[in-house]
Order: C-alpha cells, then sequence, then structure tokens
C-alpha cells in the first residue's frame, strides 16, 4: 500500500504535478467525491487534503463495528502522535496533496504498510504543512474486501505512532526550533516513570492489608501531579502552536 502510492507520489514530484491525489482502487471511494478533495489543494492552497467518513451521518450505521472502534482508537492516537489535534478518521487513503508539500517529505521513508496515512500526517506536521478534511460518505459491501486484520494492525500503527511522536518532538521542537513543551513532555513522562514503583508499592500493601506510610502516599501524589500537570500543559501547547495548520 504505503510503496505503491511513495512511487505514485515519486513519479508526481518528478513531473511538477500541481496535485496529487489517491483514490483507492477497491470501490471504497466514490469518484464523485474526487473533486471536492483536490479543490482546496488547487484553490484555497491547502498543502493537505484528507476525507473524513467519521463526520457523516451514516458511518457508525454503514461502517463495520470492529471498523468503526479501530479507526477511532488510531484516530485518538494519530492526533497525539502527529500534532494536528482536530483530525479524525486518519485511516482513509481517499486524499490530495499539494507539489510544495511533496517537495518537503522524504518519499523514500514514507511507512510500506497500513500505517502509512498515520505515518504521513507526522511527515507533513514536521514540515509545517497545513490540513484539511473534508466529509466523504462511507461506503462499503462494494468492490474488493480489505484483508486488513485490526487486531494486528492496531498494535502495529500504535508503535509506529509511539516512535513517531518522539521524532516530532526531536525534529520539530528541538533541533528546528527549540520550544518549552518538548521539556514539559519530558519531563511529566520522567516523573511518571518514577510514579509507577510508588503505585505498585501502595497497591501491594493494601492487598496485603498493611498500612500505607504517609511518606508513601506524599510521594505517589507529588510525582503523580507533577506529571499529569506538565502533560496537561504540554498538550495545551502543542494543540496551540499546531492550531494554525488545521484548515476548516
Amino acid at each position: 500500500m504505503g510503496s505503491a502510492i511513495a512511487r505514485g507520489y515519486k513519479w508526481c514530484l518528478d513531473n511538477n504535478i500541481d496535485c496529487t491525489a489517491v483514490m483507492a482502487g477497491d470501490g471504497q471511494m466514490d469518484p464523485a467525491e474526487l473533486e471536492k478533495i483536490c479543490l482546496p489543494v488547487l484553490k484555497e492552497e491547502v498543502d493537505y487534503v484528507k476525507g473524513n467518513r467519521l463526520i457523516h451521518g451514516g458511518a457508525r450505521l454503514v461502517m463495520p463495528k470492529t471498523r468503526y472502534f479501530g479507526n477511532s482508537i488510531l484516530s485518538i492516537l494519530t492526533k497525539i502522535a502527529s500534532g494536528y489535534w482536530h483530525v479524525s478518521d486518519t485511516q482513509t487513503g481517499y486524499t490530495a496533496i499539494s507539489l510544495p508539500a511533496l517537495s518537503a517529505i522524504r518519499l523514500h521513508d514514507i511507512y510500506k504498510n497500513y500505517g502509512m496515512p498515520n505515518d504521513m500526517l507526522v511527515k507533513l506536521n514536521i514540515a509545517f504543512c497545513t490540513l484539511k478534511e473534508v466529509k466523504i460518505k462511507p461506503v462499503y459491501n462494494i468492490g474488493e474486501r480489505s484483508k486488513m486484520n485490526v487486531a494486528k494492525v492496531i498494535p502495529r500503527i500504535s508503535w509506529l505512532l509511539f516512535k513517531s511522536f518522539f521524532k516530532r518532538l526531536w525534529i520539530k521542537y528541538l533541533f528546528r526550533d527549540f520550544h518549552p513543551l518538548f521539556l514539559l513532555y519530558h519531563f511529566s513522562f520522567l516523573v511518571g516513570i518514577c510514579t509507577v514503583p510508588y503505585g505498585f508499592k501502595i497497591i501491594s500493601i493494601v492487598l496485603s492489608g498493611g498500612s500505607v506510610s504517609p511518606a508513601t502516599m506524599l510521594a505517589f501524589f507529588f510525582f503523580f501531579t507533577s506529571s499529569f500537570q506538565s502533560l496537561l500543559f504540554a498538550m495545551w501547547m502543542d494543540i496551540q502552536d499546531n492550531e494554525r495548520l488545521y484548515k476548516t
């Protein structure tokens, strides 16, 4: 999937195509909606446009429940990893991209399998590319049946997003231009790790019928509160910084 799209992107980049659209051949993308996918790139100078089935009124009725659930989970994780906090339906492949955006990302480094749309969003955010979503209708039980196994794909893409999240932080908010959210994120994670031993200790003492000392409880709440507050501040800064990249 990803490797084939990357080859197509490479050809379009070499031939200076102003707008490159991706529409799968499995019958689950309506060709009649291609124009509204491409127009924001051509008329509004948006870097990347993607379809969104989840905002369609019939999404929950048409989409298989396992796909709807899996898509929702991966959309939440992709928001955090990519920095596009308002994005949803991250697994749709119905997209259009501008020539400058194609030039800004490393096409040879695009993820080769089902996580390709998620990987693209991270790469585009690192390159400060603008994004817009348009409502498209979900189409299922037409054309070829997808071979994607949700139970296998979710853990694999989750690990990809975990790595991509830190890659985005280090490249965008440390190496290119320092931002305090880099420190806040990492501080929250480090302090959160320190919270874990105290949490296990408290649980083991309670289960054994013992009494937890005030010092242990104080240490647990100090580390937990510090970690949680730092995480909230970091996420708030992240949302504010990336607000300009999401177009409505």
